[in-house]
């Protein structure tokens, strides 16, 4: 069983949220490998617009 510091999970539901627009229950829903490859593809999605802005 996987377990988080203090806050991680709501840090992770929160931008989740933010991006996608899901619901706190939508995102708690999703198992830890899923929701752990959603926040490394915003990431990604936030990374190349950053670039894009910058030149």
């Amino acid at each position: 069983m996987t377990t988080y510091a203090v806050g991680r999970l709501d840090t992770e539901i929160a931008y989740i949220a933010y991006h996608f627009h899901w619901s706190y229950e939508e995102i708690l829903d999703l198992e830890h490998p899923t929701r752990q490859r959603f926040l490394a593809q915003i990431a990604d999605i936030n990374e190349r617009l950053n670039e894009e802005r910058e030149s």
